[in-house]
């Protein structure tokens, strides 16, 4: 708990309070972290990146699985310890953390300053109490928070990510989401368009629509599709992505307003989860693996040159071997090019948590390898066939392993790596691709596009 005494308070007030934000968990997160640093630097913080410099330390947090949680409470000890020379410090947890383990949170670490994701226009007036000793919690959940007249912290870059809705109306029985981040709602379409110009007289070359379930946006009637169409219309040399879509609500606008648009990349991250019915079933994700697989060439049809990844989650209460199989085989018929592969975590609150945890940490260790390998199989054979090919690259910059290096992203987002030249970051440059690894290709410049 911070506490100030009188010389404290003078020292603090007689200079601009410095705020570090730390982001764990997905682009949603990112996004919110953004928001909540445009909050604070309103009220007078200044955003800071290192964290020794710091007055105020909030961490914005995941719920989505187990390990995630643990890393924030080693974080919250570690940060504790090294800066226990600051104890004027105030230290906050938000996200979807803080809404779920909020009592734990203030009792077993003493964080000054808990906050949920609908709360954070709150933030600075609890802030500001922690500082005279008072701990804060601000997690009501909202059925309108949307922060659509918040313009987010953004630092220079080229890449931005963009929230246009919160929530989720799903209740998958594994997830927490609708618990820590309330119902579905969705931003006004001008308001988005608006940020979207905005970032383009900054320099941007790419944006991410970010929601829970991007599909089921809707701003009076208009529709994710009619969203996508605005935003690509804001600046045909912009590149738009987005995620994630439930694969109930990809509608077949979305998929012809995909193919048709040249600057909405061909990529779709399309969770499947399992390739069991009876599995899907117990998960409540509304669809069977036939209309899963329907859904699929419907968009290959539309999009042939389309890139598909997904989530799958490993060892869900009650999977057999046979349902094990039923992923893989799935996986080896629509053949992703990319998935996030994770052992099932049991989320107290969610459904399924009461279906126990049946499947042994081995078997689960197992399945999980096993999936892992056949995709990295699959994205290694179809990352083969680029090889030859020419391929647009947006340049995000220098490769992780060489400043001889430079690195960048298709429309298909795959990564591809390529001698470093006079480019610099939002450069789109034509690359002929000379090998690929399972998660890269490797090319040489044909020619810089603009």
């Amino acid at each position: 708990m911070a506490h100030f005494n009188d010389n404290d308070k003078s020292s603090a007030n007689s200079r601009a309070l410095k705020v570090y934000v730390e982001t764990y968990g997905c682009q949603m997160n990112l996004a919110d972290s953004e928001i909540v640093l445009s909050i604070m630097n309103k009220s007078g913080y200044v955003p800071t990146e290192v964290l020794e410099d710091a007055d105020v330390v909030l961490l914005n947090t995941c719920s989505i699985r187990e390990h995630a949680e643990e890393k924030i409470h080693q974080r919250l000890h570690t940060i504790r310890k090294e800066l226990n020379a600051k104890p004027e410090l105030v230290v906050g947890v938000l996200g979807c953390m803080a809404e779920r383990l909020r009592t734990k949170l203030m009792e077993k670490h003493k964080v000054d300053v808990v906050v949920g994701p609908d709360d954070y226009r709150r933030l600075p007036q609890l802030v500001e109490g922690a500082f005279s000793g008072v701990q804060g919690i601000g997690v009501r959940l909202s059925r309108t928070e949307t922060y659509d007249d918040v313009i987010p912290f953004r630092a220079e870059g080229v890449s931005a990510w963009l929230s246009v809705m919160r929530g989720c109306d799903k209740f998958c029985t594994f997830c927490v989401v609708p618990f820590t981040r309330g119902r579905e709602r969705s931003r006004t379409l001008s308001s988005v368009v608006k940020e979207v110009e905005g970032l383009v007289k900054r320099g941007f070359r790419e944006v991410t629509l970010l929601g829970q379930n991007v599909n089921s946006y809707l701003d009076g009637t208009r529709d994710f599709a009619d969203l996508l169409n605005s935003v690509a219309d804001v600046d045909p040399t912009l590149r738009v992505r987005f995620t994630t879509s439930h694969p109930q609500d990809l509608s077949d606008k979305l998929i012809d307003t995909i193919a048709g648009i040249p600057n909405l990349c061909k990529y779709i991250h399309l969770p499947v989860q399992s390739g069991s019915d009876r599995i899907l079933k117990a998960m409540n994700r509304t669809y069977t693996r036939s209309e899963y697989l329907d859904l699929v060439s419907r968009i290959r049809t539309k999009i042939p040159d389309v890139s598909l990844s997904t989530d799958i989650i490993v060892a869900f209460p009650t999977e057999a071997e046979q349902d094990h199989k039923e992923t893989l085989s799935l996986m080896a018929e629509v053949k992703y090019d990319g998935a996030y592969m994770f052992k099932y975590s049991p989320r107290e609150g969610t459904p399924a948590f009461n279906l126990g945890d049946d499947v042994s940490d081995k078997v689960k260790t197992d399945r999980l390898n096993e999936i892992i390998s056949l995709q990295q199989r699959i994205s290694f054979d179809l990352n083969q066939k680029v090889i030859g090919k020419t391929v647009d690259v947006m340049v995000d910059g220098h490769s992780k392993r060489s400043d001889a290096q430079l690195s960048g992203r298709t429309s298909s987002n795959k990564t591809v790596v390529f001698p470093a030249g006079a480019f610099r970051p939002g450069d789109i440059v034509n690359v002929r691709i000379i090998r690929a690894s399972s998660a890269t290709l490797f090319g040489e410049v044909v020619t810089r596009v603009n």
